[in-house]
């Protein structure tokens, strides 16, 4: 089979986002102009740069799509924090993915308990394997189907992390402790239970 996505696909379901897979998934907390705390998961996320270290992640347009308060709170407050999704914690990440009015404070709605932050004033997620405090570093437009608004990419550098003693083991991150989440495509997930090394050649 063969496609351009410009014309459409021939399946029922649309297999990009599956063909880009396991993704991880930013648990992202923000805080609105008004001191109202927001929280909503991407999977448009990773890592770009160590040092300093950089991470980005993938809002959808302004509109009607979920997670707008996001993008709006990052641009406006330039501070935000991403966590790290934890197997056992899949079901309140579920409930924070909805499409709630800006005055809900979504870690209410999926019953977590909050931490102040060190360097950011968004709260943290208290349980949160890990948590990484970040400062606005850049944004970039994507161009959007016929003109539209498309998506925002938003950098942050990570000026404070927070992790876990229970995951760390052997002076590492143990992420067999947490079993992080990540996205497929469609509604699927997967999660980390096995790992394996492999040595770089010298």
């Amino acid at each position: 089979m063969f496609y351009e996505p410009k014309d459409g696909h021939p399946l029922a379901f649309n297999p990009f986002k599956a063909i880009i897979a396991p993704r991880p998934i930013a648990w992202v907390s923000t805080l609105s102009e008004g001191g109202v705390p927001n929280l909503a998961p991407f999977s448009f996320f990773n890592g770009v740069s160590d040092v300093p270290p950089i991470v980005m992640f993938s809002c959808a347009p302004p509109g009607p799509s979920l997670n707008k308060d996001t993008r709006a709170n990052c641009l406006a407050a330039k501070e935000f924090v991403i966590h790290v999704v934890a197997y056992e914690m899949r079901e309140a990440m579920n409930v924070s993915s909805g499409g709630y009015p800006a005055d809900i404070d979504e870690f209410e709605t999926a019953g977590l308990v909050k931490a102040p932050s060190t360097l950011v004033k968004p709260p943290r997620i208290a349980d949160a394997p890990v948590a990484m405090e970040c400062r606005l570093f850049d944004t970039l437009a994507l161009p959007g189907p016929e003109g539209q608004p498309g998506y925002t990419v938003i950098y942050g550098e990570v000026v404070g992390v927070h992790i876990a003693d229970t995951a760390i083991k052997d002076g590492k991150l143990d992420l067999m402790a947490y079993n992080p989440l990540a996205r497929l495509g469609y509604h699927d997930y997967s999660t980390v239970f096995e790992t394996f090394s492999l040595i770089r050649p010298a």
